[in-house]
């Protein structure tokens, strides 16, 4: 019956959402109140259990999350995305034109969330297709499958750190591990299934593309932008302070040596709150006061981001409380009863109902985050690295975008795509992400040592196969 009450909820959940065309938090709320009371939970306890799940969650993520908007709005509106772009496309040159995509998109997607980079990404692939003559999405697809494997792998993004937190993982492990995973699962999801794509949908390639409804564009002459390394360094500050942190508690837990001072401030220093609020201040200053921008602009970006995201945390934070009531509820308890005597893989269950939540929602965040409500007390009956089992469920969050996801529309019309190629293109990428993102996790969980010898020879086979033919070849191929 727990399974079925769950499944049922799901179910209002959807017709909610997509039927009635309810908000996704007041739909997450009403779910929450309506399971927990089918669950037969005193109802003294109804309450308390959904705002704890709200306050618990955003208690964690609210501080990583708006500081890290806050941080690539400015690197944003300061014009650091669009230098960081251009320069790497410059220094690729146009036969590996794909590969300055693809890094320029995965160095923003650290910094910028899905919808937000997408946005800011957009309009530089359609003026570089545009100029070279080659196809929009041929440069399109890298660029969605960096974006995605950030968004679904990478702190501080919002499903990762809201996991991480939930499963008690170390988020420093989580973003080292999840670097190693993304970084082959785009190099397969994005210039490699572009070869696939081609034959699969070809029309689609000869697209133009419509952008109009993103409006007038805010765009810079290069010089007006700040310098290339300095607009990487800010943004991925936060990532080399939590990288250094776990590194050295990694080196410390290998080598046995004590705290101390040193010890101590370096931990303070990248946990991941500390490292986003230093990461902003040091945006103030490089992508504001040392570029001449008054503070109260600098200060108007910041408000800006905030409000942007302000429905997304409380979205967040309706997952939340739909995850406590499950576990408040006892499903939680019941499912890990079920699974006693199995021999299923917890990063495989974790990955199963994810995905599963993922295409039946749509939002990844939202199945992320109800996932664990039915993995965590799970977790107890296995010794498991906690940073796979938060990756194996921001995988499985990422799989099979279709029209219930807001993300399968943005793609639709800004490549100008029809239902069909939208789904033979984004959908099977999307899938793609989240099959061969699992496939490294459970390599690494196997052997770290197979699964980094498996990265380095999948790197080298997939970049020489995506660079041996000439770009005027490739043009060609596109019908350009």
């Amino acid at each position: 019956m727990p399974l079925f009450i769950v499944a049922a909820g799901i179910v209002l959940l959807l017709i909610l959402i997509t039927g009635f065309k309810l908000n996704t938090f007041v739909s997450l709320i009403i779910v929450a109140f309506i399971v927990a009371l089918a669950l037969g939970m005193p109802l003294e306890n109804v309450v308390s259990s959904i705002e704890g799940g709200l306050g618990g969650t955003l208690g964690h993520i609210a501080l990583i999350f708006g500081l890290g908007a806050m941080l690539g709005r400015l690197i944003a509106d300061a014009g650091g995305a669009q230098r960081i772009a251009m320069t790497l496309i410059n220094k690729f040159g146009e036969k590996r034109i794909q590969w300055a995509v693809v890094v320029a998109s995965f160095i923003v997607g650290i910094a910028l969330f899905f919808e937000v980079g997408l946005v800011l990404l957009i309009p530089i692939v359609f003026s570089i297709a545009k100029e070279l003559r080659i196809s929009i999405l041929y440069l399109g697809i890298p660029m969605a499958a960096a974006l995605l494997a950030t968004h679904s792998f990478l702190p501080p993004h919002p499903g990762p750190t809201v996991i991480a937190g939930e499963y008690g993982a170390d988020l420093g492990v989580v973003l080292l591990y999840g670097i190693m995973i993304a970084i082959p699962t785009v190099i397969i999801a994005g210039p490699l299934f572009t070869k696939v794509a081609k034959k699969i949908a070809p029309d689609a390639f000869n697209k133009t593309g419509n952008i109009d409804s993103l409006g007038e564009q805010k765009t810079f002459k290069l010089e007006q932008t700040p310098g290339f390394g300095i607009s990487v360094l800010t943004a991925m500050f936060p990532v080399l302070l939590m990288a250094i942190s776990t590194i050295v508690d990694l080196v410390q837990n290998s080598v046995g040596f004590e705290d101390n001072t040193i010890i101590e401030i370096i931990r303070l220093v990248g946990n991941p709150s500390s490292a986003m609020l230093l990461s902003l201040l040091l945006a103030f200053y490089t992508m504001g006061i040392a570029r001449k921008i008054l503070i109260k602009q600098v200060m108007d970006s910041c408000a800006s981001s905030i409000a942007a995201i302000g429905m997304m945390l409380l979205i967040i934070g309706g997952g939340g409380a739909f995850k406590q009531v499950l576990i408040d509820g006892g499903v939680g308890d019941y499912v890990a009863e079920l699974f006693k005597e199995t021999s299923m893989s917890p990063l495989l269950f974790a990955w199963l109902v994810a995905a599963i939540l993922r295409i039946s929602l749509g939002s990844a965040t939202v199945a992320a985050i109800s996932t664990a409500g039915l993995v965590v007390p799970m977790l107890a009956q296995y010794d498991v690295n906690l940073a796979l089992v938060t990756l194996a469920t921001g995988a499985g969050s990422s799989i099979c975008s279709h029209v219930n996801d807001a993300g399968f529309w943005m793609i639709k019309e800004y490549f100008g795509l029809s239902m069909k190629e939208t789904f033979s293109t984004w959908t099977i990428l999307s899938t793609i992400t989240s099959v061969v993102g699992l496939g490294f996790i459970l390599l690494f969980d196997a052997s770290f040592i197979i699964a980094g010898i498996a990265i380095v020879l999948i790197s080298v086979v997939a970049i020489y196969f995506s660079t041996i033919t000439p770009i005027k070849d490739k043009r060609k191929a596109l019908g350009a």
